[in-house]
This record gives structure tokens, C-alpha cells and sequence, in this order.
């Protein structure tokens, strides 16, 4: 694992940015994996930006969101469908026909999975984009997640919906399940950036980088990956500098 330690949110969100628009540029059909909630907006912020001044193109540009909420339709302001479009869809030249999320009303859970590992199974991702939980999830995949899991459905657990309540209305409740892509499947990408900010994410960051690589701790298989990268801000990272 290739560790980037940087100042703060900013140049986090900055360095993520220049690999994404690395990538894009140089393969118009890039298939990009994304993950949602308050880490990566700075880069999906970034993104916009650069679209509106450099009009960098992403019409052929296909993507995979790691996750959703179960019975969220993609209308609801606080689904990913829905935070997608909000923070970056709407903003740049993608194709909505080749954005690809879980979908949360689906019918039947069992071939909602079955259908999205499909899919991911004819895209290989070639850069994927992961926050990291305080307990160290990666996408919904809490503790004790298999490391050969695929696309599920899993009960978040109570840190991770206090980690998430922050992003709804108060009073509103918080999903209690989630569709989340496996690690499995998350490990089959080309390359991987996983970006950690704040002093909440401290313990994780030092159980992902240093600590033993176990299911306790979802997030400590990406060292097995060949191509990942952490960037952490001082904040994060102050446990391993």
C-alpha cells in the first residue's frame, strides 16, 4: 500500500482529483468506482470544477457507487441515487445510462445482488474511490465482513449509523440496511485510492496501514491489493506519523 500524508481535507481531496482526471483523460471509457458521503465530496466538488473550466470529458466514462440504502427510492434526497446526481452527475457530461448504483427499491434483495455482481463482473473497475468508516468498514462492509464476499445486503451496525447520521434531517431516521458491493469485489479493481480525514478516522487508518490485516477490520485487505493508495491528512494519519 502506497501511504500519502497530507496536510488537510483540501489536498486530499485535490491529490484524489488529479488521479481520477489522470485516469479519465487518459481512457475515455474509464470505468470508475465511487463511493459516497462527506469524504469525497471535496473531489467530487473538484471535478465540477475542472469540467466547467477545462470541460475534461467523461460522456463515455462509465461508474460503479460501492453502495445504497435499502427501500430509498433514487428520488429520495437521502439516497446515493440521489447524492450522486446532486454532487457530481448533474454537473459534468456523464451519460446517466452508464452510472450504475444498487437499486434500493428492488423487489427482490437476492437478485438485486446477483444482478449487480453481473455487471461488475463485465466492468473491471480501473480506479475505485473508498472512504474509510471509524471501525474500519470500507463501503457498508462492516467487522467481521468475509474478505471473498460479493455484492449483499448487510445490517449496519450501530457505529456506522451514528457515523452516517450526520448526513440526514434530525429526527429522521437512518437506514438500519444497505446493498454494499463485497470486498471481493472492490479488491478486483485495477487500482484502488482510499481517502481518510479527521481524527475520527485515526484508529482506522493506523488498523489499515499497520495493524494486522484481519476481518476486524474490513479495510485492512486492501493491502493484499497490488495498486492502492492511502491519503490521509494530518488529522487521520497523526497515529502512524
Amino acid at each position: 500500500m502506497k501511504l500519502l500524508l497530507v496536510k488537510n481535507y483540501e489536498e486530499m481531496s485535490d491529490i484524489a482529483f488529479k488521479m481520477v482526471k489522470k485516469t479519465v483523460v487518459k481512457n475515455k471509457n474509464a470505468v470508475l468506482g465511487l463511493a459516497t458521503g462527506s469524504t469525497p465530496l471535496g473531489l467530487y466538488a473538484n471535478m465540477v470544477s475542472d469540467y466547467k473550466i477545462n470541460a475534461t470529458d467523461y460522456s463515455g466514462v462509465r461508474t460503479f457507487n460501492l453502495d445504497e440504502y435499502l427501500y430509498l427510492a433514487p428520488a429520495n434526497k437521502n439516497s446515493y441515487a440521489y447524492y450522486m446526481r446532486k454532487n457530481l452527475f448533474n454537473h459534468i457530461n456523464i451519460n446517466l445510462k452508464n452510472t450504475n448504483i444498487p437499486n434500493g427499491v428492488a423487489r427482490d434483495e437476492n437478485a438485486e445482488c446477483e444482478r449487480y455482481n453481473a455487471l461488475l463482473n463485465e466492468n473491471k473497475i480501473d480506479l475505485q474511490i473508498l472512504g474509510v468508516g471509524s471501525n474500519g468498514h470500507i463501503a457498508f462492509n462492516e467487522p467481521n465482513t468475509p474478505f471473498d464476499s460479493v455484492t449483499h445486503v448487510v445490517n449496519l451496525t450501530k457505529s456506522t449509523i451514528n457515523d452516517n447520521s450526520r448526513l440526514f434531517d434530525k429526527g429522521e431516521e437512518v437506514p438500519q440496511k444497505a446493498y454494499t458491493m463485497g470486498l471481493k469485489n472492490i479488491l478486483s479493481a485495477k487500482s484502488i485510492i482510499i481517502l481518510a480525514s479527521g481524527k475520527n478516522k485515526a484508529d482506522a487508518v493506523y488498523g489499515l496501514s499497520k495493524g494486522q490485516i484481519t476481518p476486524l477490520l474490513p479495510a485492512s485487505v486492501l493491502r493484499l491489493h497490488g495498486d492502492c493508495t492511502l491519503i490521509a491528512d494530518e488529522d487521520a494519519a497523526y497515529k502512524i506519523m
